[in-house]
């Protein structure tokens, strides 16, 4: 009982509740079950079902309105009979058990273990519903989290206590990104580091690959592994963000940890909350969504950061996939409004064959500059992400030019570009599998840097005596 997320009626048996049992249900819709003739209950309460074959369901109370009560029931509603089911409300929230204990620990969306291991002894219960962090107690992102991954580490940086959501696409390997970050993430100053990772809605053959790349590679002995599949109760996508995010606060905040919180896929996530949504019969927003779908995902998204005085911190990678790649889709819009950057991923890469085929053009992270430098990553680090990023810019343009007139027409100089821009989508994105540190991503900038003009690049132009691989050749031309 004691790893359990939310109470059920075995439990009341220990601490018993004043609590009535009701056969009032109104009607059943979706996944939301109407009570009448309720009184003393509260928003977001827990509730016990008991079936009439003596089984047992939870729920959580969604609205009030005078005696009528409307409950998500987790566990879906099939077999509800409105005459003869009981319900009680627990007088109690959605709480999940935590412990340094669930590092390694594979649970389902609602946070209990079903990896088959001993039962969790809990340190505590806490809500997960959980709160912003106050903006006075808030600290100032800083520090580089190293992905391993050039495209993100070199040009758009990963910093302590930041929101950086992936955009994907249906069939992009997004997945498979989202394994390679979280057996290769790390904090250079090498504090403990741990990773929260949160599947919503995926498949078992998903699942499968997830677990085979955490076993094999060891890193599951640092993750805490939230699994809703996708024949899962949808409502329980709505906690599994939820819970993700208390265990990730308990490990950053009372266990001084720096966590990376991994949560896919944010879309099934807004997909269950626009069924919810529709089951209530609420007036829907944009594309059917409900016009509130903004402030929901603040509540989860906010909860990332660190706090002053305080050594840990949580960072989050949301991962959403944007319906038919469209980057304005609801979903992916109003994530870019509440979160610090994206990370955009390129279907005309992945048919190259270009793994990972992250598209920087698009990508941005706004802290980026909190996170890198002197001390932190290298000196250089800045420029030669300007540098890199305009080069390949301006060899993009070339390609659309080439198209028109062809590459003969074309200066020695634009060539570079163009050789540049096709080098750099081989050699810093399609980097394939294998993890680099950040001075191996920098060192192969600027061997990239190298085929330009010595007087192209202005924006490295500081640094090229020092890490410049012709510097001894360049020195007097700078």
């Amino acid at each position: 009982m004691a790893q359990d997320t939310i109470q059920k009626p075995a439990e009341t048996a220990k601490t018993p509740l004043v609590s009535t049992d009701y056969r009032t249900i109104k009607y059943v819709t979706g996944p939301l079950v109407f009570v009448d003739n309720v009184h003393s209950v509260a928003y977001n309460e827990m509730v016990a079902i008991r079936m009439p074959d003596g089984t047992h369901r939870s729920g959580q109370v969604l609205e009030i309105s005078g005696d009528v009560a409307v409950i998500q029931v987790f566990e879906g509603t099939r077999g509800i009979d409105v005459d003869q089911t009981e319900i009680r409300f627990l007088e109690d929230v959605a709480k999940i058990a935590v412990s340094p204990e669930l590092l390694g620990r594979v649970l389902n969306g609602v946070g209990k273990p079903i990896d088959g291991g001993a039962p969790i002894v809990p340190e505590d219960r806490l809500d997960i519903t959980g709160a912003p962090i106050n903006p006075y107690s808030r600290e100032k992102p800083a520090d580089f989290i190293e992905t391993g991954i050039s495209a993100i580490d070199g040009l758009n940086t990963l910093v302590r206590g930041q929101k950086l959501p992936i955009f994907s696409g249906s069939g992009l390997p997004a997945n498979e990104l989202a394994a390679q970050i979280i057996r290769q993430a790390r904090v250079v100053s090498g504090e403990e580091f741990a990773i929260v990772f949160g599947a919503m809605g995926i498949t078992h053959r998903e699942a499968s690959y997830f677990m085979s790349q955490f076993e094999s590679t060891g890193a599951l002995e640092r993750v805490v592994f939230f699994l809703n599949l996708a024949d899962d109760p949808t409502v329980e996508r709505l906690l599994t963000p939820r819970c993700a995010l208390t265990v990730a606060e308990y490990l950053a905040f009372e266990k001084d940890m720096q966590v990376l919180v991994v949560l896919s896929d944010m879309t099934n996530y807004c997909e269950a909350l626009r069924e919810v949504s529709t089951a209530r019969e609420e007036v829907p927003g944009r594309r059917g969504y409900p016009g509130y779908m903004y402030t929901d995902l603040s509540t989860i998204y906010e909860r990332a950061g660190r706090i002053k005085g305080r050594p840990g911190s949580v960072t989050q990678l949301p991962i959403l996939s944007m319906p038919d790649d469209d980057i304005t889709h609801p979903i992916p819009d109003l994530t870019g409004y509440i979160t610090e950057g994206q990370i955009v991923l390129s279907r005309h890469l992945h048919r190259r064959g270009v793994f990972p085929p992250i598209d920087t053009l698009p990508c941005l992270s706004r802290l980026m500059n909190l996170g890198i430098g002197e001390g932190k990553t290298r000196e250089d680090h800045r420029a030669v992400a300007n540098q890199m990023y305009a080069a390949y810019a301006q060899g993009r343009d070339l390609r659309k030019l080439v198209a028109i007139v062809g590459e003969e027409a074309l200066s020695d100089t634009d060539r570079r570009y163009l050789r540049f821009a096709d080098d750099f989508e081989h050699r810093i994105v399609g980097q394939g599998d294998e993890g680099r540190s950040i001075e191996e991503t920098l060192t192969i900038g600027w061997e990239l840097m190298a085929g330009l003009p010595l007087g192209e690049l202005k924006r490295v132009r500081d640094f090229i005596s020092k890490y410049h691989p012709n510097a001894a050749d360049v020195a007097g031309d700078v």
